[in-house]
């Protein structure tokens, strides 16, 4: 009895634990609002429902045990039930209960996982839009038509639930026979079980309304390609008047089940309900098949044109395409004014060539300082003022990498190492002389353009673990020449483990008993969870679609983590459907999951970017700013929700700068463009402009080339705008049929705007695949690229980057070589073809004026920032030498590069790496000693008095 005491504490401890946490958390963010009215709806919905179901079900047990005939009307075969009968008299009461409790538990448990459709319904507002059949408010499918069948399903499972029990009882109790000759059943259990199934075949009637306006958010088989939504000729002239009549004809079956009151007969609801179902098959099933093949098929454009016409209307208004400008572009440009087109490009874009999908190990290497941090695999492309000029960065967070610590134990994993440290950024726009990244923000900590701000990161991508931070434990700061430094959390984040209850429900919850009694907890101590930006903008708003990729900025002094998250419905009438996962998928995803759009493979036929949420990586505060303050669905949450989101005037400037348009959204949209581009129904029901978008052409993973970030000018423009950018190809075919590009700056008029460069179709223009292949067929360019794989080193490509330029279509692509002992990629050289021509140069200018055969202004003006370091200042003579040394290899080393000479090149860098390090050895010689003069050591290992001469660009 103890025993099972005990357990049955533990056990509703354990849920009790489970509970206590998430409210906890909830309220430690202050979104307790998001959990209670999630926990009353979900508890309301489970009683009601939960409560009906039983009640049904009950009733018409106990209304079939009062119906049973007398003991002496029974027949041999019901009297052979009577030992069963018998059995269960002393407990009817109880198997009553029992069975009425389990049917009412799964049924309240099935409702309430419908919290949200009970929300939407209860709190939608009007799109003010009306579908093109029913002139319906989009709402009414959105909103109302999901609680509809939702009804529609509970119903018709407590009328088959009824119809059992009901059956089971009357038969246990002699209402009805089987094998005993004369009546099958008694007059009171043919009427009872008349009347419940007069009730289905009503719930059948009420389904046969409701799929009259569920065709307008059906999927069918027209063009499965499309993921075709809405009615076609034949649903408007064959379905919808079936499912009329079908609802008469069932209607009239209906009543005749509940005549059988009074008649006490079946044979007339019988015939009714054969009728009902012959007319389903003969109405609903084969009438619409004959008007397909005899009507629509012999001249399926004619008849389909006007519907897809709506389809098309629809989609591009669900999708956010309608507003796509559709230029037509030529493609092949003017190469006759060569200094003017080489002058123009540095107005038309910004060419980024530090690729933020290659470079992370770059920054890892030179950037990491201690093996317990890390980088995300992929960077981010950002934008900085300098000067008072936006430039391109790309950027990353240093964040804790548990994986690294020295000695791993719970104390450190949990108490010691509980953050990163610090921003590290890069122009996007420029390399060093050795093909590293000109570093805007770097070392430890931090320093540079971004000036002062809380560096310590607490909540990112990489930190998936919990941490007890702010009690007797100290955390480990950072470290520097002088040791580690130590550090105590001083946020209000995360929940207080002072109450020992507390300590005992995380104890529970996180299957960890050192929470409950361990020594480094006491006053002050906190613990931080769900830390990552994604898990919780989700867990404050579980009703919003997450953007697979977050990404840092600062912002006001503080790191904040920007989340774009979406409203979606299924219920958009006419519009084709898409799914998430599916769409979302590219390169990048392909290799690393992190960027996908988890878990996302539902499909949606309507999709907003509605919310700019913010996650603040010190403090972990979650902020929801409305951004689309038109979308229907987002004011109906924002009703559900009251006060969970911020009205888009709370966006100071300084965020607004860093606020971009999302790239799972503009996947989405392209996607659709594939097809969608077409407004002429003929057309798009021929096939013949359907585009595709092309494979990455720089990796072999097979997936979809990523769309890009770029500062750039489009030819309807007057001056570059942040944007992102893709291109298309026929499908099957690899040349270029169009390129687009969205404003990607918020804040501004055009910002959102698509704007799509169609090329002529009777001509060919080369698509990234052919680039590519043509990058990599040329003798001299393989030759160049055999010589750089030579030893161990490893080449990889960068972006493949495409910039419409006076007519002509410009693509740009960094080659990246990692190896001779190094771990990471360094840029090596660029590939450039504009009109026909190639180069392949050791800088972007280089092969700028090669392909344009003339000279022109730097892409990337050369100022101190372009230096690795500052010149050299040290008096000591072993250093000065070594410098020296360093500035002599680092000329014979662009001297080899000027003549392909890859031996002496490989030489001079080792001459070069040799010469630093003695100037490092000699300057931290020095400083021990107390030599005055000496220069500070960098991270990278290179001294700040080491010579750098600016890249040629």
């Amino acid at each position: 009895m103890t025993l099972g005491v005990l357990a049955v504490l533990g056990m509703a401890f354990t849920m009790f634990a489970g509970f206590w946490t998430d409210w906890l958390w909830y309220r430690s963010v202050n979104y307790s609002s998001v959990f209670t009215t999630t926990l009353w709806t979900k508890i309301g919905l489970f009683f009601v429902f939960g409560v009906l179901m039983a009640l049904a079900v009950g009733f018409n047990i106990w209304l079939a045990h009062r119906l049973r005939p007398p003991l002496s009307a029974m027949s041999m075969e019901q009297q052979n039930l009577d030992r069963y009968r018998m059995s269960i008299a002393p407990y009817k009461k109880w198997l009553l209960l029992g069975i009425t409790a389990l049917v009412g538990l799964i049924a309240g448990a099935s409702a309430s996982g419908q919290w949200r459709t009970w929300l939407m319904w209860v709190n939608g507002v009007s799109f003010g839009q009306k579908d093109p059949q029913f002139k319906l408010d989009v709402s009414f499918y959105a909103f109302d038509l999901p609680w509809y069948r939702f009804l529609l399903g509970f119903g018709f499972a407590a009328a088959i639930l009824s119809v059992i029990a009901a059956a089971l009882t009357h038969y246990l109790y002699g209402g009805l026979r089987v094998t005993s000759p004369g009546a099958r059943a008694t007059a009171a259990a043919t009427g009872h079980l008349s009347v419940l199934i007069g009730v289905f075949v009503a719930l059948k009637a009420v389904a046969y309304w409701l799929d009259r306006y569920g065709l307008a958010v059906k999927s069918s088989d027209f063009r499965a390609t499309d993921n075709w939504t809405g009615l076609r000729y034949v649903d408007a002239n064959a379905y919808l008047p079936a499912k009329t009549i079908l609802f008469c004809i069932a209607v009239i079956c209906a009543l005749l089940f509940f005549a059988t009151i009074w008649r006490r007969t079946w044979q007339l609801p019988v015939i009714g309900f054969g009728l009902m179902v012959l007319s389903a098959i003969l109405i609903g099933g084969l009438y619409p098949a004959i008007v397909q093949k005899f009507q629509v098929q012999p001249n399926e454009q004619a008849k389909e044109a006007p519907y897809v016409e709506k389809n098309l209307e629809a989609t591009r208004q669900a999708y956010g395409i309608d507003g796509t400008k559709v230029t037509d572009y030529s493609g092949t440009g003017n190469t006759e004014d060569k200094t003017k087109l080489r002058d123009d490009v540095g107005s038309t874009a910004s060419i980024r060539i530090m690729d933020p999908n290659i470079v992370s190990p770059t920054f890892q290497q030179l950037q990491q300082i201690r093996n317990y941090y890390a980088f995300p695999e992929n960077l981010d492309v950002d934008r900085y003022a300098k000067d008072g000029k936006d430039q391109d960065t790309v950027i990353g967070l240093r964040e804790i990498n548990l994986a690294g610590i020295p000695k791993k134990n719970w104390i450190n994993n949990h108490f010691r190492y509980t953050h990163g440290y610090g921003v590290v950024a890069a122009k996007g726009t420029s390399a060093d002389a050795q093909g590293r990244p000109n570093f805007t923000e770097s070392d430890l900590p931090s320093k540079g353009d971004l000036g002062t701000y809380e560096q310590r990161v607490y909540y990112g991508e990489k930190t998936t673990t919990y941490s007890i931070v702010g009690g007797p434990q100290k955390e480990i700061d950072y470290s520097d020449d002088n040791g580690e430094k130590t550090t105590s959390y001083k946020g209000d984040s995360g929940v207080n483990l002072s109450n020992p209850v507390n300590r005992a429900a995380y104890a529970v919850a996180f299957g960890e008993p050192q929470i409950l009694y361990s020594g480094a907890i006491g006053d002050g101590s906190r613990i931080l969870y769900n830390r990552t930006p994604k898990e919780r903008v989700e867990a404050v708003a579980p009703w919003l679609t997450i953007d697979g990729d977050a990404y840092p900025a600062v912002v006001n002094g503080q790191i904040q983590w920007i989340v774009d998250a979406y409203t979606t419905t299924n219920g958009y009438p006419y519009s084709s459907r898409t799914t998430l996962g599916d769409t979302t998928a590219d390169s990048l995803t392909a290799t690393n999951d992190n960027r996908a759009v988890v878990a996302q493979q539902n499909q949606v036929n309507y999709i907003r970017n509605s919310v700019k949420a913010t996650v603040d990586a010190y403090t972990g505060e979650v902020k929801l700013y409305q951004w689309d303050t038109k979308d229907p669905v987002l004011k109906t949450w924002m009703k559900a929700f009251p006060g969970t989101v911020e009205p888009k005037s709370d966006i100071s400037k300084d965020l607004m700068d860093h606020l971009r348009y999302p790239q799972d959204l503009f996947k989405v949209q392209r996607e659709l463009l594939t097809r969608y581009h077409v407004k002429d129904a003929t057309t798009f029901l021929s096939g013949s402009e359907v585009w595709q978008v092309p494979d990455d052409p720089t990796n072999r993973s097979g997936s979809a080339v990523p769309p890009y970030y770029l500062s750039m000018k489009m030819p309807d423009q007057k001056a570059q705008a942040f944007s992102l950018t893709t291109t298309f190809t026929p499908t099957g075919r690899d040349n270029l049929s169009a390129f687009m590009a969205v404003d990607a700056e918020a804040g501004t008029s055009d910002y959102g705007k698509i704007r799509l460069l169609k090329l002529p179709t009777n001509t060919t223009v080369n698509g990234p695949k052919q680039v590519q292949s043509q990058f990599n067929s040329q003798e001299d360019i393989a030759e160049s690229i055999r010589l750089l794989r030579g030893g161990d080193s490893e080449v990889e490509y960068g972006n493949l980057l495409t910039v419409p330029l006076d007519g002509g279509l410009l693509y740009v692509e960094p080659v990246y070589v990692r190896g001779g002992g190094l771990k990471y990629p360094l840029l090596r050289k660029v590939l450039v073809t504009y009109g026909g021509q190639t180069a392949f140069e050791n800088t972007l200018d280089e092969a700028l004026n090669k392909v344009f055969g003339a000279d022109g202004p730097a892409t990337e003006p050369p100022d101190e920032g372009d230096t690795t370091t500052p010149p050299p200042t040290s008096d000591n003579p072993t250093v000065q030498q070594a410098l020296e040394d360093a500035q002599k290899a680092f000329d014979a080393g662009q001297e080899a590069l000027k003549k392909n000479d890859w031996e002496a090149y490989g030489k001079a860098q080792k001459d070069l790496e040799d010469a630093l390090r003695r100037a490092e050895d000699a300057q931290a010689e020095a400083s021990r000693a107390g030599g005055a003069g000496g220069s500070e050591s960098k991270p990278d290992g290179k001294p700040s008095g080491s010579p750098s001469p600016k890249p040629s660009s």
